[in-house]
């Protein structure tokens, strides 16, 4: 029998050499610049008010824009789903098969967004990761707005394409971006979120698409925060700026305004189609579960039939800012086009503090810090079943916390 031998004397010892030790060093570098994060767990359901450590709070961190997750008629949905089909798809779509559920929540997304066709994904991330990197490789380029999602950016990663980031909205440095580089490479995807969830301002979608379209470059839009919000008929930016039908990809998620959980892809049939063949993140995952699934059918249909919900989401908009301003001119709220209102603050450690106020006063608001943005803020993100009283409590709120600490 041959084996090898190793002196005890060459064997390091755990306290000398602890492959793991660098995980304690960073989480404390995390921590000392006050970086640090953990979930906070809510004990009810969805809605304007939210039952944390026992505590019932005004609810301005939610995504669920319309109220839809707490909704009955989209729970009961859910619940016929999971009695009828079970609790999960059991495995890829291509290998284990897929629920008609599955293709007639596609349907329903491509006649939203009147494309031909949709593909849904078990998540946002998992679509625009494996979207990005079907549609580009590394003989390709990426242009990026600079405050893209990080699923956006990370698709990009994984792409292996040449990225180049270009300004913040700035279709002039975009325009330079596809001067200079798009001739020298294969392909060209521009991607870029609609509307931008840390900030609440919209990209200038109408001079983006002309310029993808004079330098024949593809163009993926994220419209997560978009669905269901904008356009006459809940579609997103592409319908609000009017360009339906023109030649893009449109990307978005089934867990915001819809209330559910899930992404989806939706262009042309044959994009698609593509999709189904070569986007790894689809191909090797388990399908969405039933309840999921219709759970955002059965939103879409609401959204599709009730457009008093956009309507009073932005009557509600509209009177918090007034409000605001009146009462508070002084804030420094960043410019926002949408049910996302962010107030700008000068370090993390100041954020921290005035969430934490704010939660004393009967407020959940999330404090925002790096690396998720460049800059600290808390970011507050309306409903459209706030009630009137709860943002006149909420500006209140703000009132009392800003005049207090003296940050505006």
């Amino acid at each position: 029998m041959l084996f090898s031998y190793i002196s005890r004397s060459r064997v390091p010892k755990l306290n000398q050499l602890n492959p793991y030790a660098w995980i304690d060093r960073s989480l404390a570098t995390i921590k000392q610049a006050n970086w640090y994060r953990s979930p906070q767990a809510i004990a009810s359901l969805p809605g304007t008010e939210v039952t944390i450590a026992d505590r019932v709070l005004l609810n301005f961190g939610s995504n669920d824009y319309l109220g839809l997750a707490g909704d009955e008629r989209v729970i009961r949905a859910a619940m016929a789903a999971t009695q009828q089909f079970g609790t999960g798809a059991t495995g890829s779509r291509l290998t284990s098969g897929h629920k008609q559920l599955h293709q007639d929540l596609e349907s329903a997304i491509a006649s939203l967004k009147g494309t031909e066709a949709a593909l849904v994904f078990s998540s946002g991330y998992l679509a625009n990761l494996g979207t990005i990197a079907a549609l580009v490789g590394k003989k390709d380029l990426i242009l990026s707005d600079r405050l893209n999602h990080s699923s956006l950016k990370n698709g990009a990663l994984l792409s292996g394409a040449k990225t180049i980031e270009y300004g913040h909205c700035d279709v002039d440095d975009l325009r330079q971006q596809l001067q200079l580089h798009r001739a020298n490479y294969r392909r060209c995807l521009i991607i870029t979120d609609t509307v931008f969830s840390m900030d609440g301002d919209l990209c200038p979608l109408p001079d983006v698409l002309e310029l993808s379209i004079a330098h024949h470059a593809m163009l993926l839009v994220d419209e997560a925060h978009a669905t269901g919000i904008f356009g006459k008929t809940g579609a997103g930016i592409v319908e609000h700026y009017d360009l339906v039908g023109q030649p893009l990809i449109e990307m978005g998620t089934l867990s915001k305004a819809i209330g559910s959980l899930g992404g989806y892809v939706a262009g042309s049939a044959s994009a698609i189609d593509f999709l189904k063949n070569r986007c790894a993140s689809w191909i090797y995952t388990t399908g969405l579960s039933p309840a999921d699934t219709a759970a955002a059918m059965a939103a879409i249909e609401i959204i599709s039939t009730t457009p008093q919900l956009r309507q009073q989401l932005w009557q509600n908009i509209t009177y918090f800012k007034q409000s605001i301003a009146q009462r508070l001119p002084d804030l420094h709220l960043i410019p926002s086009e949408s049910p996302i209102v962010c107030i700008e603050l000068p370090d993390p450690q100041t954020a921290i503090h005035l969430a934490g106020k704010l939660n004393q006063l009967g407020i959940f608001a999330p404090a925002i810090r790096p690396p998720t943005v460049p800059t600290s803020r808390i970011r507050l993100s309306l409903m459209a079943t706030h009630q009137q009283l709860q943002l006149e409590q909420l500006t209140t709120a703000i009132g009392l916390t800003f005049a207090k600490t003296k940050v505006s």
